[in-house]
């Protein structure tokens, strides 16, 4: 069964959440903080149930490094946190008060949706997310974890332009506070040669000038 975290503060909450999706046959691991949220990321947690206002920041610190699907649960229910949070990638933003079986439900289509996918495929060049692996013409690459979490953001967003600073939020720190400006330019530099080196006809990965990046050749 599918293992899942929780992040909430409210003590009477997360109790019920892990009682809740427990009973129906989900493992979970919980924790009340940013930090322990963060710690979560070397579980292999198959889904990340979030609340946003923490003790020590905000549920969006955690959301935007998770790669496993992300539901925030919070009371904040402006339009504008709800677009924030869909755009650090979430897969749902439920407001308080809820209902547990309508979770337990919308838990249930997310992790049905994600598990179908167990590989991606573009021409030549595959994904496999069990192993973490990425393969050209069935030959293993040997990619960095940045470069691994770099495509696998960029092929979820096959055809859409995601721009340096998205990209600087998601694989990086928010703020690029530890990275170089090239970060970015310099790690799909790199990628490209790994996964594109052999390829002809387009590339994978195209800089779109004044935008940002894109995958795949629909652009």
């Amino acid at each position: 069964m599918a293992k899942i975290g929780i992040v909430e503060d409210d003590p009477l909450l997360r109790e019920a959440l892990v009682i809740g999706l427990e009973q129906v046959g989900y493992q979970t691991v919980s924790g009340s903080t940013v930090k322990e949220g963060l710690a979560m990321m070397t579980e292999k947690l198959d889904l990340c149930i979030l609340d946003i206002n923490l003790p020590d920041g905000l549920g969006y610190e955690i959301g935007k490094k998770m790669l496993m699907p992300v539901i925030f649960l919070t009371a904040r229910d402006e339009e504008s946190d709800i677009l924030h949070g869909y755009d650090l990638g979430a897969e749902d933003y439920i407001v308080k008060p809820f209902s547990l079986e309508v979770l337990k439900r919308r838990i249930k289509v997310i992790l049905s949706r994600n598990q179908l996918a167990e590989s991606y495929h573009y021409g030549e060049l595959s994904l496999n997310f069990s192993e973490k692996q990425v393969y050209f013409q069935n030959e293993l690459l040997k990619l960095t974890a940045k470069e691994y979490q770099l495509l696998l953001f960029l092929t979820s967003h096959e055809g859409q332009v995601l721009s340096k600073e998205t990209l600087l939020r998601h694989i990086w720190d928010v703020n690029g506070d530890f990275v170089g400006d090239n970060t970015v330019s310099v790690t799909i530099n790199r990628l490209k040669k790994k996964i594109e080196l052999k390829a002809e006809g387009p590339d994978f990965i195209r800089n779109i000038f004044g935008m940002g990046y894109v995958f795949g050749s629909n652009q």
